[in-house]
């Protein structure tokens, strides 16, 4: 079979376009991409077409591609000329984000007869996943391999655009209500919540059928689950000045230090509410996650006592409840109303630049409906992670050391932009929120492109090391900075390397915050165990040594040649590694001592690392009182927001030793707008 590109304008003209060599790039020797030859097949289907000879053999072909949680799968018919019908299955994916662009996708490919079409925001993989599984289909019946044209990158700026246009008569329905609530997910719950409990009449608007549930690690300070544990455990109690300069050193200062004060003083009292809230139905009961590691041998980067989580009771685990359902009901006893399936396309201002409103569309019948809000609106819409534009633009370096994994954030920005294109400043420098969760197969390198598999494992500081097979950095602290220093690696990627001790060294580790696979040292529960994360990745049906990314081995060289690295250097940055472990001092990169642990006993076990994306966490600024602020530092009026869609906060990098601070910042400014909002 021959190979050609073929694009949306070209393919029934037949132009011709050669095939781009992806060119062979080896490392140690060993090839790390596969060659793509240039050939005629597009040149040949061009003249077929000027003699009018059939283009396709006539026929239903079917192909698949891997998404971000499936395989998509694709069915086309063909008459000899043309593609006469696309038929598309994502039921297994994302569900509200790429479960819903079959229908998109099968009216773009079948009027654009060619598989090179737009991908739809925020389900880019799922949309890559189509075309590639269309491409498959065409090749099958024209009996030329087609390749899809690299898509070319968004240059900065591309990302934003212009709000759009809408015409009053297109406008088929309005509505009115006190407070809008735009979003419902970790903010959009709380400050929904709140502000009916101030009683003001609140709607709340979200693009998907169903509200997501809430990240379950609350980062606070002084709440009365850590105040009863100071008693017992006294070092876990935080100094709220060193907090304050340590998020502050974590941003390089590109933080407004007057909203982390309003997180530090304001977050345990957040926590207190939620814990009554969730406690009074019997279902739940909250507690806090007591670690800071081995107070012996401290690490380089101190670790904060932060986390709160909700864990189910056995009446809650008998009625099946999630966090979602728990606050439906509150939402409902407090008469929230709701607009489900229903986006925001913008934000209305009046004459004198306050926000009034939104214009938003009813996805069920894609009917555009303007909301009026009398007191404010509440922007709660997450960050950009799925919009691979703004990510390129913004965030290249993120893009270079993640793969897909279809555990994330599903927000693709449109808040973000909504904000902007109002006025709202945009953070000065950008950050995610990555772990080392995400593993990738021994012929596969990190990227954006290249879908991995979780691997909650990653972030227990063993031996790593790079794609030479060399040790490059000291392998315990902040999830980022293990990230950061593999971006200085060849490809981005590392290989997380373990042996048969490795549940007695998890234990040794003393590890904090959500990768603890054991009890905290007050008794509370981790999130994770470790039987359950080794079921995951070496006995389960499906785990990550079945399918491919984790790899066993008897011997070191056997290890290094399943994982694709030279088998000399690795054997010897064993061997080193293991000296400096019997020494107890890591005289080459300074790991804390109770985190030097031997590679020693068989079986040897190894898997390639990368990152896992969480969320953005730059967004639109805003001050201490959450309104959302224009470069002169002027509010808008009428705008509040909470959450990765704005700003102030984070920079460069995510704080992780202060566990949940993410969520907890969330919640605690989104419940502090609601109260300013319902009040007025």
């Amino acid at each position: 079979m021959s190979k050609s590109f073929i694009s949306r304008r070209d393919f029934l003209k037949g132009t011709a376009a050669a095939a781009v060599g992806a060119g062979l790039a080896s490392l140690g020797g060993m090839s790390v991409f596969a060659d793509t030859k240039e050939t005629k097949a597009a040149e040949e289907t061009a003249k077929a077409a000027e003699k009018g000879e059939a283009l396709y053999t006539p026929g239903t072909y079917e192909a698949t591609a891997k998404g971000i949680g499936s395989d998509v799968k694709v069915t086309m018919t063909f008459d000899e000329s043309s593609i006469t019908d696309v038929k598309i299955d994502v039921s297994g994916e994302t569900k509200g984000i790429g479960t819903e662009i079959g229908e998109e996708m099968e009216k773009a490919i079948l009027e654009a007869q060619s598989p090179d079409v737009d991908a739809v925001t925020g389900a880019t993989v799922t949309s890559d996943a189509v075309k590639k599984a269309a491409a498959d289909c065409i090749s099958q019946a024209s009996g030329k391999e087609v390749v899809l044209a690299e898509k070319e990158e968004a240059a900065p700026g591309d990302w934003l655009g212009e709000a759009p246009e809408i015409d009053d008569k297109d406008i088929k329905e309005e509505l009115d209500t006190e407070v809008l609530v735009v979003g419902c997910g970790t903010g959009g719950w709380i400050t929904a919540m709140t502000a009916a409990e101030e009683g003001a009449k609140v709607l709340v608007v979200e693009k998907r059928e169903t509200p997501t549930n809430i990240r379950e690690d609350i980062g606070a300070i002084n709440s009365k689950l850590q105040k009863e544990a100071f008693k017992e455990f006294p070092e876990f109690e935080i100094d709220k000045t060193e907090a304050l300069q340590e998020i502050v050193r974590y941003a390089s200062g590109y933080v407004d230090s007057d909203l982390v004060k309003t997180w530090i003083d304001n977050s345990g009292e957040m926590v207190d509410w939620l814990t009554d809230l969730m406690e009074s139905t019997g279902d739940w009961t909250m507690s806090l996650e007591g670690g800071i590691g081995d107070q012996k041998h401290p690490e380089r980067d101190k670790a904060f006592a932060t986390g709160h989580s909700p864990h189910k009771t056995e009446a809650g685990e008998k009625a099946e409840v999630t966090t979602g359902s728990t606050f439906q009901k509150h939402c409902d006893d407090l008469g929230v109303e709701w607009k489900l399936s229903t986006e925001l396309v913008k934000l209305e201002q009046d004459k004198d630049g306050k926000v009034t409103g939104i214009i938003a569309k009813d996805l069920t019948d894609d009917h555009y409906l303007r909301i009026n809000a009398k007191k404010g609106v509440i922007m709660c819409t997450g960050g950009y992670a799925t919009n691979t534009d703004m990510m390129l633009a913004l965030q290249p370096m993120t893009m270079k050391m993640k793969a897909n994994v279809p555990i994330g954030s599903t927000a693709d920005g449109s808040g973000i932009k909504a904000m902007l294109w109002v006025g709202g400043e945009m953070d000065p420098c950008h950050a995610s929120m990555m772990f080392n969760r995400c593993s990738v197969l021994p012929t596969e390198t990190a990227g954006y492109k290249t879908n991995g598999k979780w691997f909650w494992f990653g972030e227990q500081p063993f031996l790593k090391v790079n794609l030479k097979g060399e040790r490059f950095c000291n392998e315990s602290g902040p999830y980022e900075f293990m990230l950061h220093s593999m971006y200085m690696q060849p490809y981005h990627t590392y290989c997380d390397i373990f042996d048969a001790n490795n549940k007695e060294y998890c234990e040794q580790f003393e590890e904090v915050g959500c990768c603890r696979l054991f009890p905290f040292d007050n008794g509370a529960e981790s999130n994770r165990d470790y039987d359950s994360v080794w079921q995951s990745m070496v006995e389960g049906e499906n785990s990550l040594l079945e399918t491919g990314f984790l790899q066993k081995a008897d011997t070191l060289e056997e290890l290094a040649e399943k994982l694709n690295i030279p088998a000399d250097e690795f054997v010897a940055t064993v061997e080193r590694y293991n000296e400096l472990c019997k020494k107890g001092v890591d005289e080459d990169y300074g790991k804390s001592p109770h985190r030097m642990t031997p590679v020693d006993k068989a079986p040897f076990y190894g898997i390639r690392t990368c990152a896992w994306h969480l969320t953005t966490l730059d967004g639109v600024r805003i001050n201490k009182n959450m309104q959302v602020i224009r470069e002169d530092g002027t509010v808008i009026e009428g705008l509040w927001a909470t959450g990765d869609c704005t700003g102030g906060f984070f920079a460069n990098n995510y704080p992780n030793l202060f566990t949940g601070l993410a969520c907890g910042r969330t919640m605690t400014f989104g419940r502090l707008a609601a109260k300013q909002v319902a009040k007025l």
